[in-house]
């Protein structure tokens, strides 16, 4: 089992066995933000932080009927002693989490990470309901405002889903612009329809524009620079003539909605085709603008 359910699992166990779904999130979430590296990130959703990752973890326990799914709760099924299997430093980390935060629960705890971590409020819907005003006030003021044209390019190599969405929300995107072939990923959250779910949900639009792929067969034996450079200018001479119509498409959504973003797997930008597309883009923008590689 992987160390990460094994936290989930014991944090279940700590709270006699079952625990509402958002606060749930909240103590993992109010864990994981004391450690050097979480086993989970957190983005800003509509209750608060929330955790994709520990969400779709909680539903594999459930398949091995480790844990109940109660509609709004999670119950513990599986009466091991997980906690005692914990590395001392966690074990230790989840003890006194309950200590302090056990009697703060539902919008109690809910106010105190808005209070504390106010950053992963700013999508919420109940924020105007359970804050004063000043602490409201700097909720709104934190929540990314940009008026000037920015063409971003991401990939999400070595990054997990919450990762990449805080990048795109911190930035303000409004639209996430993917040009894979196939927008298909064994890496949880970035297939198609987990992440126009996922970002339609923080407010940023998904567009797949497969057209503007390469062919996975193409990307076979790509060791050195050189092999990258020969098909990036394959792509230039053979693929982008010819997709006139989406290179206008992702322009126009540029020009609407200011703050776009071109997505592919690679870390690298210069190693993604997605550079000789961003060139392609520029070519057709007669606006100020910057250019950013997340």
């Amino acid at each position: 089992m992987f160390y990460r359910r094994k936290i989930l699992l014991s944090l279940l166990q700590l709270f006699k066995g079952k625990l509402p779904k958002i606060d749930f999130q909240k103590y993992l979430f109010l864990f994981n933000i004391k450690r050097a590296v979480p086993f989970f990130e957190f983005i800003p959703y509509k209750y608060g932080c929330y955790s994709f990752q520990a969400n779709q973890d909680m539903l594999t326990l459930c398949k091995y009927n480790l844990v109940e799914d109660l509609n709004k709760n999670w119950k513990l099924v599986d009466k091991s002693n997980y906690l005692s299997s914990l590395k001392m430093e966690d074990r230790i980390a989840l003890l006194n989490l309950n200590r302090d935060f056990k009697y703060l629960k539902e919008d109690d705890l809910i106010k105190y990470v808005y209070e504390n971590y106010p950053y992963y409020a700013i999508h919420s819907l109940k924020a105007k309901e359970i804050l004063n005003d000043e602490s409201y006030k700097l909720i709104r003021d934190l929540k990314p405002n940009k008026n000037n044209y920015l063409l971003c390019t991401i990939g999400y190599e070595g990054k997990t889903i919450e990762h990449f969405t805080n990048q795109l929300i911190k930035e303000d995107i409004r639209v996430l612009c993917d040009i894979r072939k196939n927008a298909l990923s064994m890496k949880y959250g970035f297939s198609k329809n987990q992440l126009k779910f996922i970002l339609e949900n923080v407010g940023i639009e998904y567009i797949h524009i497969p057209e503007l792929g390469i062919e996975s067969g193409k990307r076979q034996n790509l060791n050195t620079l050189e092999d990258y450079e020969e098909l990036f200018r394959n792509y230039e001479l053979d693929t982008l003539p010819g997709k006139l119509e989406e290179l206008k498409t992702i322009h126009n959504l540029f020009i609407e909605n200011k703050r776009i973003a071109l997505m592919c797997f690679e870390a690298d930008h210069k190693c993604c085709h997605r550079s000789r597309t961003l060139n392609a883009l520029i070519k057709l923008n007669k606006k100020d603008y910057t250019i950013k590689h997340l």
